[in-house]
């Protein structure tokens, strides 16, 4: 029994342990374990960790991880979002390596909005304004959309916060989560009515993060004709962070110049 007993605490020791090691990214890996880790592309965890970790590398100005570049371009059409998302954002670290160009400009078309996101503030950091659209929508509401027909059952209310993967409502049997993140402004269909694929459930304000990097990448790349979306950050709003209201106002100002 005493023994049982013994095994029994080691485990609720062990346990977290192991769950911390494959789930926290901080943890160092070796130059033979991020190899390990981009060819090993069955284990998309293991990938992305390694991934994060040449972006850790660039951080600091450590430009030997270029070798593993191609690999890197490779993740980028992985079919596990994280990988695509992962990859698009470490591609924006390097504005040095051109050769990051084309495969961002295809992830621009992803199906994932998490996906075109990264790559058009990744893109932002080469100058390059094909980013501009995708940069547009970062500062504009977004629209959840039923992926099936029959009768839609809300789990949130209008006011309610979701990130990627929040549970918003159920259509039938079907989930339908949320891509990005954002404030529920208003639900489109009452809760219990039937709806058809494709029609609007709800719309969700844009996440202040997500404006945030939107305005930031505008700074370098934004036009005139992006000045109206911009300007509507640049005056106080209840519940608006000020470094929003700064960014925006930095940013009309650098566009204005570049007239």
């Amino acid at each position: 029994m005493y023994l049982l007993v013994t095994l029994f605490a080691f485990a609720l020791v062990l346990m977290p342990f192991l769950f911390w090691q494959q789930t926290w990214f901080g943890r160092k890996l070796s130059d033979a374990q991020i190899e390990r880790s981009l060819a090993e592309t069955t284990k998309p965890r293991e990938s992305q960790h390694a991934l994060v970790q040449i972006g850790e590398h660039l951080s600091r100005g450590d430009k030997s991880v270029r070798r593993w570049y191609p690999r890197v371009i490779a993740l980028a059409v992985h079919p596990a979002l994280e990988l695509r998302q992962t990859a698009a954002w470490i591609m924006g670290q390097d504005r040095e390596y051109d050769s990051f160009r084309e495969p961002l400009h295809k992830l621009l078309l992803d199906p994932e909005p998490m996906v075109r996101r990264n790559a058009a503030l990744a893109l932002a950091n080469f100058h390059d304004e094909s980013a501009r659209g995708e940069l547009r929508a970062m500062l504009m509401p977004s629209s959840i959309e039923s992926p099936a027909a029959g009768v839609v059952k809300y789990r949130l209310k209008e006011g309610e916060f979701v990130n990627p993967g929040t549970l918003v409502a159920r259509v039938g049997s079907v989930e339908v989560r949320a891509k990005l993140p954002g404030e529920v402004r208003s639900r489109r269909k009452p809760d219990g009515a039937p709806v058809a694929a494709g029609d609007p459930l709800a719309e969700i304000s844009a996440g202040h993060e997500h404006v945030w990097e939107a305005l930031r990448a505008l700074f370098l790349i934004g036009q005139t004709e992006d000045l109206e979306l911009v300007e509507r950050y640049s005056r106080a709003v209840p519940g608006m962070p000020d470094k929003l209201r700064q960014q925006a106002v930095f940013t009309a100002r650098a566009i204005q110049d570049r007239k």
